[in-house]
C-alpha cells in the first residue's frame, strides 16, 4: 500500500503531474483531505488548473522533465501523483518515474467510502462519491473516478481507469491500461483485459481479451 502521509506534506504540498481537467478533480480531493498543493507540472503554463485553482503553481514542463533530472532533483521525496486522464500518457509517464516510485501518494477524496479490508496502492486516486467494497485492490496508478463503485473481491490494475459513474460487479479484474467508461458496468466474475477499452454505457458479460475495444449492451466487439 502507499505510504501515509507525512507531517511535513501538509507543509510542502503533493506535486501534480498535469495540470487539465482530471488534474482538478485530483487537486480538489487534495484540499478536501487537508492537504496543501505543491504545484504542478504540465506541458501548457496556462493549464486548467494555473485558472482554477489559485494555491497550485506551475512549476514547469513535463516533456522537459527526463527521467535524470526528474528523479534527481525534483520528486525524490516529495509527494506526488499522475494526474493525465489519458491513459497511454499515464503509461509513459509512469515508466519514466520509476526512481520516484516510492514517493507517488494515494489521494482518496473524504466523501469516497474505502473498506479497510481493501488495498489501495501507490499513485492512487479515488474520487468524490467513489466506492471499494471489501477485498478489492486497486493496484499502482489507477484510478477510481467520481460515482465508480469497485465491489468486493475486485482487482484494479495498474493504470486502469474506471470512469465516473461505472461499476464493477463482485469478482471482476481489469486488466493493465484498460479504461471502463462512463456508466460501463462489468458483471460480477468477468475479467477484461490489459489495454481493453470499455465503451460509455456498456454491459460487460463475458471476458474481454487484452487490447480490444467493446460497445453497447450486451457489449461487443467494435471492429474495425
Amino acid at each position: 500500500m502507499a505510504a501515509a502521509f507525512a507531517a511535513n506534506e501538509f507543509d510542502t504540498g503533493i506535486l501534480l503531474i498535469a495540470g487539465g481537467g482530471h488534474a482538478l478533480v485530483v487537486a480538489d480531493a487534495i484540499l478536501a483531505m487537508g492537504v496543501k498543493l505543491g504545484g504542478f507540472y504540465d506541458d501548457n503554463e496556462d493549464a486548467p488548473l494555473a485558472k482554477g485553482e489559485p494555491s497550485s503553481r506551475w512549476l514547469g514542463t513535463i516533456e522537459a522533465l527526463d527521467a535524470k533530472h526528474l528523479v534527481g532533483k525534483h520528486l525524490v521525496g516529495k509527494p506526488w501523483i499522475i494526474c493525465l486522464g489519458d491513459l497511454d500518457l499515464r503509461r509513459r509517464v509512469i515508466d519514466r518515474l520509476y526512481g520516484a516510485e516510492e514517493d507517488a501518494r494515494r489521494v482518496v477524496h473524504p466523501s469516497a467510502a474505502v473498506s479497510p479490508s481493501s488495498v489501495i496502492c501507490s499513485g492512487v486516486f479515488v474520487g468524490p462519491s467513489a466506492v471499494v467494497n471489501p477485498r478489492a485492490r486497486v493496484l499502482d496508478h489507477a484510478i477510481v473516478n467520481s460515482g465508480a463503485i469497485v465491489e468486493h473481491d475486485c482487482l484494479v490494475a495498474e493504470n486502469a481507469h474506471i470512469a465516473p459513474g461505472a461499476v464493477l460487479g463482485g469478482g471482476s479484474r481489469v486488466g493493465n491500461d484498460t479504461l471502463v467508461g462512463l456508466g460501463a458496468r462489468v458483471l460480477p466474475g468477468v475479467s477484461v483485459g490489459q489495454g481493453c477499452t470499455v465503451g460509455a454505457g456498456a454491459v460487460v458479460t463475458k471476458d474481454i481479451p487484452d487490447g480490444k475495444t467493446v460497445v453497447g449492451c450486451p457489449a461487443r466487439l467494435l471492429r474495425s
